[in-house]
């Protein structure tokens, strides 16, 4: 039997192929790290490819510089990158825009002068704090007048609407270092810096504030997140001597558990009914929680301080102040291996295409293989003196930022893309 072939339909169908391969691709270039830890909350992008091995020379697309210092890391939305950065000499604080492509400098938003905090810690910025993207809007937190400053920003560098949320004055005069979050149509800020110490929760079209929850009277540093686990929506946030739970919508608590730190600067992550916490001053812990009920599983004297861990089939890992690699068994809390790499550590690991990558302040960096309970080694790469920002990760590749130090007290930053082309 011959197949007749209807060559009318023809057109019609390779006009359907070509629209859905043009929807195909747009959805590859749309890829985006719209917020701090990336599009899963929790470093992991495991369908993502980039490379293992890089140099200053070897797999980079591009390189561009940054003005100014900060240690905000990339985010990646709408095929554009977005950085805070702050310049101490002119006591500015602005929002950075570049092309996801070329890295061409498309334009430099000024948010706010003068008023700078007198006192910060050494390794801090005045734009240490990763902004946030809904898709639509850019929400930048700068600390500055004695306050936190929330500034909302347009694709094209125009300013929505700014106000200052609350007084930010904390016990050790660190400076600021949480970022803003999205959830829904709203933004959430944490604003743990003793007497107004609260999550603040404003519109993001409008930035009115819809709800704000009381925290006490402490300061930390950690920057909350949003998980689907045990069963329900939580917002999960540690410091001030425990580990809380919240229903994001409501702001009501669902559960509390006791720490031993006072002080966290990493964002929790999860695994199953399973969260993990780590900090801190003054003492060392770090901590699992069933989330269902909040009962404390197991814990340990690790200290995870400025740096979040991850998660990835089952294991918890993560690089500890003092330089070591740990893998944990999640649920039972089992060494698998720890080996020694490299201190200080600011930077926050991810996992891609089945390796985690450790950034330490050097700008030296440690691949490994994820997912075994024994050390694979896959590369070890130098970009940069000083390694802050954490990656982000988008069709395939690579963004960070690092800086390189000139003479006397002066850095160059810049913004790099790691991959093929």
């Amino acid at each position: 039997m011959k197949c007749k072939v209807n060559y009318f339909l023809f057109p019609f169908v390779v006009l359907v192929s070509l629209t859905l391969m043009e929807k195909v691709s747009a959805q590859q270039e749309l890829q985006d790290w719209t917020t701090w830890r990336g599009p899963n909350l929790n470093g992991v992008v495991d369908d993502q490819k980039p490379v293992t091995a890089w140099s200053e020379t070897e797999n980079v697309i591009w390189r561009a510089k940054v003005p100014g210092r900060g240690h905000g890391s990339p985010i990646i939305c709408g095929g554009k990158i977005f950085l805070p950065t702050s310049d101490v000499g002119s006591q500015t604080q602005s929002v950075l825009c570049y092309d996801q492509a070329t890295g061409e400098q498309l334009w430099n938003k000024q948010v706010n002068e003068g008023e700078f905090a007198k006192k910060i810690y050494p390794k801090n910025t005045h734009a240490s704090s990763t902004v946030a993207c809904d898709g639509e809007r850019i929400f930048a937190l700068f600390n500055n007048h004695g306050q936190h400053q929330v500034t909302c920003l347009n694709f094209d560098g125009n300013v929505l609407w700014q106000k200052f949320i609350a007084t930010y004055k904390t016990g050790f005069g660190f400076g600021s270092g949480a970022s803003p979050i999205t959830y829904k149509d709203k933004v959430i800020i944490v604003n743990d810096a003793k007497s107004e110490c609260a999550i603040v929760v404003l519109n993001g079209k409008t930035g009115e504030e819809t709800s704000r929850i009381e925290r006490g009277n402490f300061s930390s540093y950690s920057t909350p997140v949003i998980a689907e686990i045990g069963g329900k929506t939580q917002m999960l946030i540690s410091g001030g001597k425990t580990v809380k739970s919240y229903d994001p919508d409501s702001g009501k608590e669902n559960w509390s558990v006791p720490a031993s730190w006072a002080v966290t600067c990493g964002t929790m992550v999860w695994d199953g009914d399973m969260v993990f916490a780590s900090g801190g001053y003054p003492t060392q812990q770090t901590i699992a929680i069933n989330a269902k009920d909040g009962t404390k599983v197991w814990d340990n004297s690790t200290k995870f301080y400025e740096q979040s861990m991850v998660v990835f089939d089952g294991r918890l890992y993560g690089l500890s102040n003092r330089g070591v690699v740990f893998c944990w068994d999640a649920k039972s809390g089992e060494e698998h291996f720890k080996t020694r790499f490299e201190e200080p550590v600011s930077a926050s690991p991810i996992v891609a295409n089945g390796n985690i990558y450790f950034t330490a302040e050097s700008g030296n960096t440690l691949v490994i293989k994820a997912g075994t309970d024994k050390f694979e080694e896959v590369a070890k790469n130098k970009l940069g003196d000083l390694a802050f920002a954490s990656f982000a990760v988008a069709n395939d590749k690579i963004f960070t930022r690092v800086g390189e130090k000139l003479d006397g007290q002066d850095v160059q930053e810049w913004l790099y893309c790691l991959g093929t082309e």
